[in-house]
């Protein structure tokens, strides 16, 4: 009954983290349940922009403190603090300005590329393990840039890909609508990073990860999670709002950033903040694109995926209870339509989630400190789903006893 038990795993989280985890680890033989209070990926895993982004980025650096009082005074920014939510910020806040210290940003790059080095490998390996290998797109991606200032401005950026050998080509004037004609051509420049595929609709990907799971003997459990205990004989209980108690022999924490609810119960707290992201889905854009494109300058995205074009990215800090500021993707949209003349805006939703974020920008993705059998995946902010499926091998070995294939100590959970 013992060993029985101990291949018992509770997955807690059913986005695109939780769900990749849950099926790798019931491919290797393991009995899950996975939970969540909703159905899988419709969270923040559901409007996410679809992109297997390879080219890591720091969100801090030497010169990041000087952009914050932009953040406060311009709600059309690339990255909005609401005022009243500030002084909550200020503990994150200072962490994160240190994460950007020259002598901590190469080993976060470091860690950060480590992941992005086996990323779309592992996720090619887990499309065919599920049988949709069609819902990766063959092109990459283009990132855009409206002025030789801007471009300039990003040169630090193309420095660290070219440092961590990331293939990239930069285009200029008739080479750009090339590639992609439905842009404008008043872009100056444009980078092809062919290698950041995009997923065909994201939510559809969470939902057969959830049913492949589930077709090899995965249960989902429906509810809320309040804590996690573990009895004298090193069973761990999982127990629900509504008093229901799963029993299982480890845990993995994989619900975003909720996850830093369960944490603070565990006694190991972790500066995970939500970084609010908005996008508009256009079903009828009136243009055809072939790449998603990234205007870094602005902070946003345009992809095609999900049956027509979604806009999105961006950033708002202002906490899990704020009604949503729907100015914000509208602001994206005009961007958008500044880069695409073509765009039409028809047929549209707009939709905001929580990216899980922590002040260094890598996620944890680790044994608990406090609890044996408990193991955390969370806080990979915008690359929730670019590391996904090397998220979930590195899990499943820690659960399974093995040693991980890349170094797991940048990702410690106690290394704040």
């Amino acid at each position: 009954m013992a060993d029985e038990m101990k291949k018992r795993v509770a997955v807690v989280g059913a986005g695109v983290i939780g769900a990749s985890i849950a099926f790798e680890l019931q491919r290797r033989g393991l009995e899950v349940a996975l939970i969540d209070k909703g159905e899988p990926g419709r969270g923040t895993s559901f409007g996410n922009m679809a992109s297997i982004a390879l080219d890591f980025a720091a969100g801090s650096g030497p010169s990041t403190w000087k952009k914050i009082p932009g953040w406060l005074l311009d709600p059309e920014g690339p990255v909005w603090l609401r005022p009243c939510y500030a002084a909550r910020m200020l503990p994150w806040f200072l962490r994160f300005l240190a994460a950007g210290r020259p002598s901590r940003l190469r080993a976060i790059e470091d860690a950060g590329m480590s992941l992005s080095n086996r990323a779309l490998g592992d996720f090619r390996q887990m499309l065919q393990a599920i049988g949709a290998p069609e819902l990766m797109t063959e092109e990459g991606c283009l990132a855009i840039y409206e002025t030789e200032a801007e471009f300039a401005a990003d040169r630090g950026h193309l420095a660290m890909m070219q440092r961590y050998g990331l293939e990239f080509e930069v285009l200029s004037n008739g080479a750009i609508q090339y590639y992609e004609p439905t842009l404008s051509p008043a872009i100056a420049k444009a980078v092809l990073l062919p290698d950041n595929k995009s997923i065909r609709d994201p939510y559809q990907l969470v939902v057969k990860l959830a049913d492949a799971a589930k077709a090899a003997g995965t249960t989902f459990v429906s509810g809320t999670v309040r804590n996690i205990e573990r009895r004298g004989d090193g069973t761990a209980v999982v127990l629900l709002e509504d008093g229901r108690r799963i029993e299982a022999g480890s845990v993995v924490l994989a619900a975003g950033v909720h996850t830093r609810f369960l944490a603070e119960k565990l006694g190991e707290p972790i500066p995970l903040e939500t970084e609010r992201g908005y996008h508009t889905q256009i079903m009828k854009p009136g243009i055809s694109m072939r790449y998603s494109v990234i205007w870094p300058h602005r902070a946003f995205m345009v992809t095609p995926t999900a049956g027509g074009i979604r806009v999105g990215g961006n950033v708002e800090l202002a906490g899990l209870d704020a009604a949503p500021d729907f100015r914000r993707p509208r602001v994206l949209v005009r961007h958008a339509q500044r880069a695409l003349p073509g765009l039409k805006v028809e047929e549209t939703t707009e939709w905001m989630g929580h990216r899980p974020a922590l002040p260094d920008t890598i996620p944890i993705i680790s044994p608990s400190s406090k609890m044996p059998g408990v193991f955390y995946a969370t806080g990979h902010g915008h690359l929730g789903l670019t590391f996904s499926a090397t998220t979930a091998l590195v899990i499943a070995d820690m659960v399974t006893g093995l040693k991980p294939s890349l170094d797991v100590t940048p990702f410690r959970i106690d290394r704040y």
